[in-house]
């Protein structure tokens, strides 16, 4: 079955492909670039760094942009997978749907009206095991948002690596968060993993901080050999 990954670059949507791509040939990426920084669907943070995955994952990458405004960008989403059913023939989307009921079910909707198949390989996950699959498969991944109160500045930009892990879990646990994010408290952008051919060099970058929240904007990236 030919697939459309539903991709923003961050460890989620990275860990969808990586599960899909032994079993299913994924012939595109599919990314909606929102407007609205607080879209109720789509991640924004570093988003145009999507550009340099596809490349570095050697996939073609499908771009979509949207205003962002809830339920009309499910429009914008539909123009996206109908584009990539005509120009790659795919048969199904996956997503990186772990929790949300409210995009897992707007997503399928969509996948039903154009008659593919909607996959969510890590749908209902553990959490952790979602941070420990991301570190135990050698994913090169930055916090790239923080969003919620127990996160500080030096939060931005910390690689997710096993000692990090822990840290979320413990911080999940002492502040009732969810440690991989699923409730918007951080985001992520994954700079290198082994199906890689070329990993992502940020060459410059600005924190932007204000109210226990912050993101970590991405000025200039290259690809390199690795």
């Amino acid at each position: 079955m030919k697939l459309g990954v539903l991709f923003s670059g961050g460890k989620d949507s990275m860990l969808a492909f990586d599960t899909v791509r032994k079993s299913y040939d994924v012939t595109c990426l599919i990314t909606i670039v929102s407007k609205n920084p607080e879209s109720y669907m789509f991640h924004t943070p570093n988003i145009h760094l999507t550009k340099l995955q596809a490349q570095a994952m050697q996939l073609p990458l499908i771009e979509q942009k949207t205003l962002g405004v809830k339920e009309n960008e499910l429009k914008d989403l539909k123009k996206a997978i109908v584009r990539a059913k005509k120009e790659y023939g795919i048969q199904g989307v996956v997503t990186g749907a772990i929790e949300s009921v409210y995009q897992s079910s707007r997503i399928q909707r969509v996948c039903d009206e154009l008659g593919l198949k909607c996959l969510n390989p890590l749908w209902k996950m553990n959490q952790e095991k979602v941070l420990k699959e991301v570190v135990e498969r050698g994913f090169e991944t930055i916090i790239s948002g923080v969003f919620a109160q127990p996160f500080g500045k030096d939060w931005l930009g910390k690689t997710v690596d096993a000692k990090t892990v822990d840290e979320l879990v413990e911080m999940g646990k002492k502040y009732e968060i969810n440690p991989a994010g699923e409730g918007g408290e951080i985001e992520t952008t994954v700079l290198d993993a082994p199906f890689f051919k070329k990993k992502i060099v940020i060459q410059k970058s600005e924190m932007f901080w204000e109210n226990y929240s912050g993101v970590l904007k991405v000025k200039k990236a290259v690809l390199v050999e690795k």
